[in-house]
């Protein structure tokens, strides 16, 4: 019984797709399945019910993944114990997504290239979700993100709330005209937001929703400072983490409206498999930069 057919098996079950699970493992399609079959020999069980679209586990190939997953972790510890004195090298795989991109990113690579310099960096954008899916497939190596207070990971993943930030509700300077707002005093203006999937705009249509309000959007797109300068130009309200928008070029054409009954608070969370090896170092710089340029 070979680790790789093990491991084969288990991408082929999250992923839900040999080929999915051959991008993430870095092989052909014919080869994961190969290493599928040879497992599934060795273990003289059928493991994937392969008329179903997409994959799924037999429930013997459901117990025998759960059971993969542990070994693998345990394969995964013993790794770590000898790959700690070794200096990082090959790819250091991160994840960011575009609200903060533009804010961490350059500091971020220009240290670890400077501290270690034998190491490549590579860097992927997208939800915290989805960033969560990726480093559950292998994909990647840390990721930080932007989530509630007392988000719970997935098991095998390791976290740490690296900033705690309020979120602020901005308008075009001069816009405002009292100096205390509720949600449903504001909400009828529209708003300037991300698009469906962020964290951000789904709480704040949870608090409108929990008041009996529907959320008016006037323009989505993708983008922080973008955003600003369309709220600026008076094309809605923003939802923004204070130090992006303290950061922000359009700080001075912007207000913060005080909105009573809707405080929220976002946190910045470090992400990474529990076992990381050699990478250890790299990627508490990673977060030690990302946590200092959001708060400065």
């Amino acid at each position: 019984m070979k680790i790789d057919d093990m491991d084969a098996f288990v991408a082929v079950i999250r992923c839900q797709s040999t080929n999915l699970a051959a991008e993430a493992l870095q092989l052909t399609q014919p080869a994961i399945t190969r290493r599928v079959q040879n497992f599934e020999e060795d273990l003289g069980t059928t493991l994937l019910d392969r008329n179903t679209k997409p994959l799924k586990p037999t429930p013997m190939g459901l117990r025998v993944y759960e059971q993969c997953k542990a070994i693998l972790r345990e394969i995964d510890s013993l790794r770590e114990l000898v790959a700690n004195d070794g200096a990082p090298s090959g790819t250091l795989r991160l994840g960011v997504p575009q609200t903060l991109g533009d804010v961490v990113l350059l500091d971020a690579l220009a240290q670890i290239r400077e501290a270690y310099p034998p190491l490549r960096t590579q860097v992927s954008s997208g939800w915290g979700s989805s960033l969560i899916a990726r480093m559950e497939n292998g994909e990647l190596d840390a990721a930080a993100a932007l989530f509630p207070p007392g988000k719970i990971f997935p098991e095998g993943i390791a976290s740490q709330s690296i900033a705690r930030m309020p979120l602020k509700v901005v308008a075009a300077k001069g816009s405002a005209g009292k100096r205390s707002y509720k949600l449903k005093d504001c909400y009828t203006r529209g708003w300037v937001l991300n698009p469906d999937g962020c964290g951000f705009r789904a709480g704040l249509q949870r608090a409108l929703s929990e008041q009996g309000l529907s959320l008016s959007i006037n323009l989505e797109t993708f983008g922080t400072e973008l955003q600003l300068g369309l709220v600026a130009n008076g094309q809605g309200l923003g939802l923004v983490p204070e130090p992006l928008l303290q950061a922000s070029r359009h700080r001075d054409a912007l207000e913060v409206l005080n909105v009573s009954d809707f405080k929220p608070q976002v946190d910045l969370w470090l992400f990474h498999p529990r076992y990381l090896g050699n990478l250890q170092g790299p990627v508490e710089l990673f977060g030690e930069v990302a946590g200092h340029r959001l708060l400065g």
